[in-house]
């Protein structure tokens, strides 16, 4: 059986491959970014701030009681914006463990992300995943 984390990826990468070159691609990246939803100023914080990233990054996680973990985030680079709306689609929502126990670098790979973001870019989104599945390893105590 597919996981929900799993049948995202999949709906991403189906949605990659329908864009031609990675300009298209960047382009629609860039679109899911403007469709983020804004985040207060209290919540653009240094507690909410991922380090590693060269923009600003503000990731807000919000445990539930049925054990999963809604993730907002936003950035001043519309690339990265877009990026984390990636990121929310496959993590936001999920339960705890299956977060934690998500092969991130994989589904980078299907989506041609590594390949195609800058070394920068490429630390940023690892820095942001770390931060995410810190999140959820400390949601499982």
């Amino acid at each position: 059986m597919t996981s929900p984390i799993d049948a995202a990826l999949t709906d991403l990468a189906d949605e990659f491959e329908l864009l031609g070159d990675w300009e298209e691609r960047y382009r629609y990246v860039i679109e899911l970014g403007k469709e983020l939803a804004p985040l207060t100023d209290a919540e653009r914080s240094e507690a909410n701030k991922v380090r590693g990233c060269a923009s600003q990054v503000w990731l807000v996680t919000e445990p539930h009681a049925d054990g999963s973990i809604v993730f907002r985030g936003d950035s001043d680079a519309h690339i990265v914006s877009g990026l984390i709306a990636i990121l929310l689609r496959l993590y936001s929502g999920r339960a705890a463990a299956e977060i934690a126990g998500f092969d991130a670098k994989a589904a980078f790979d299907r989506l041609g992300l590594s390949e195609a973001l800058s070394s920068q870019r490429s630390n940023g989104l690892k820095s942001m995943v770390a931060r995410i599945q810190r999140d959820a390893q400390a949601a499982l105590g």
